[in-house]
């Protein structure tokens, strides 16, 4: 074995140009491979993540202004959402609504706690707005229907206010009495903070907030989890449904879509789910014919590589050589450069892909109110990477191969005339 890589050696030596060519278009290959399949990954990890931070069968439902003349009424009314709103989602559609809750805001106001202070919106929210929106507690507890029976002046902050507002550990809160705008609130819960979201929020009693700040009957979003809508054509009928009995309501069109919108995060996951599957196969496609694209370069070499060396085959065999040790030594050169130079290129690809993790790994998309992750861990498993390097050395295997058994049939003497 030892004179066989000697000789595969010194035929490298010989032929530094032919060498490099069939490395570089092995290396290229794996290297295309890999490094787009880590792009493609990295769009669809931020895709998923995006996709993860909110309760995936739940809808928030806004009120907006109509975009179609409507029984008399001009179009680009304010739809305002109102308590009787919030009774006809809830009493209409109960085979399908698990918690319902609406949202109302105020701010943003100055949250302080003796001299350190924060600024931020505060919201007023139903016990459902924890699930929905996937809040972790870190310390304490979220808002509960007790809170808002009672209108109690509990708030719940994200850590991010909480280190604002203290030097010591930010459990220490938990308990004591902050002042948000003019009112006296105690700090029953710590969460912590989205990381779609950019702005930091500060949770009360959805009653509590709107009787301070005068909100009457009105709401900003009514939201709530559901269940037995398992298809896209499920899901846009009850929308459907839904939209036009609000519209209704406000003397709009039934089919005004503009007049009340629907945010529905399982369609949004579903069609999330679908653009990955497109963005993984094209990338698995593209980095296929990039790999193929090498592995035809590399076919091409060795069949000029064997060519050139047909007089050389003809002298060994003309002195004893046997038609298994041409055989045996086409392959075995195939097999070592591949892999040698497949290495290589599998890890450039692994470089590159942690030289993209480190650089916009987790790069994010600032809408203003959200935050949209665009890059997460563009990277590619190694179980991939040694198979798509395994893959092009057994090309490459092949590629000799054919060739090898050509040059190992032919007798000397044909072998001698070949290049004359």
């Amino acid at each position: 074995m030892r004179d066989i890589l000697s000789e595969i050696w010194s035929t490298a030596k010989r032929n530094k140009l032919r060498t490099a060519l069939t490395g570089f278009a092995v290396a290229w290959g794996i290297f295309m491979l890999i490094f787009l399949l880590g792009a493609g990954n990295g769009l669809i990890h931020a895709t998923e993540q995006n996709s993860n931070q909110f309760l995936a069968n739940s809808m928030e439902v806004f009120g907006n202004t109509t975009s179609k003349p409507y029984k008399g009424f001009k179009e680009g009314r304010s739809v305002q959402l109102n308590d009787q709103d919030f009774a006809l989602t809830k009493d209409h559609f109960p085979a399908h609504i698990d918690e319902i809750g609406a949202v109302f805001s105020e701010g943003p106001l100055t949250i302080s706690y003796g001299d350190n202070y924060t600024s931020s919106p505060v919201l007023g929210v139903f016990p459902n707005y924890q699930a929905i929106n996937k809040l972790e507690i870190r310390y304490g507890r979220f808002i509960n229907n007790m809170d808002n029976e009672r209108q109690r002046k509990v708030i719940v902050l994200a850590d991010e206010q909480a280190k604002e507002l203290t030097s010591r550990p930010i459990q220490s809160l938990i308990g004591q009495y902050v002042d948000v705008g003019n009112y006296a609130f105690q700090v029953v819960g710590i969460y912590k903070k989205n990381q779609s979201g950019s702005i930091s929020y500060g949770n009360t009693p959805f009653t509590t907030l709107r009787t301070m700040y005068g909100g009457g009957n009105k709401m900003e979003q009514i939201n709530f989890s559901f269940h037995g809508l398992e298809t896209e054509e499920a899901n846009e009928a009850f929308e459907k449904s839904l939209r036009a009995s609000i519209n209704k309501r406000h003397e709009a069109a039934p089919d005004d879509d503009n007049a009340v919108w629907i945010d529905n995060r399982f369609t949004q996951n579903m069609q999330m789910d679908q653009g990955s599957n497109i963005i993984r196969t094209a990338l698995w496609i593209v980095g296929l014919f990039t790999l193929l694209s090498g592995i035809v370069g590399v076919s091409n070499i060795m069949l000029i590589t064997v060519k050139e060396r047909t007089r050389e085959f003809g002298i060994r065999k003309a002195i004893g050589a046997t038609p298994w040790s041409i055989l045996k030594l086409i392959i075995t050169e195939s097999i070592i450069i591949t892999l040698f130079f497949g290495y290589i290129g599998m890890m450039f690809g692994i470089g590159a892909n942690l030289y993209m993790d480190a650089t916009i790994g987790n790069a994010s998309l600032d809408a203003g109110v959200f935050q949209q992750k665009m890059f997460v861990n563009p990277t590619v498993g190694f179980a991939v990477c040694m198979q798509a390097t395994l893959l092009i050395v057994i090309a490459g295997t092949i590629a000799g191969l054919i060739p090898a058994r050509k040059a190992a049939k032919t007798r000397p003497i044909e072998a001698l005339n070949a290049m004359d």
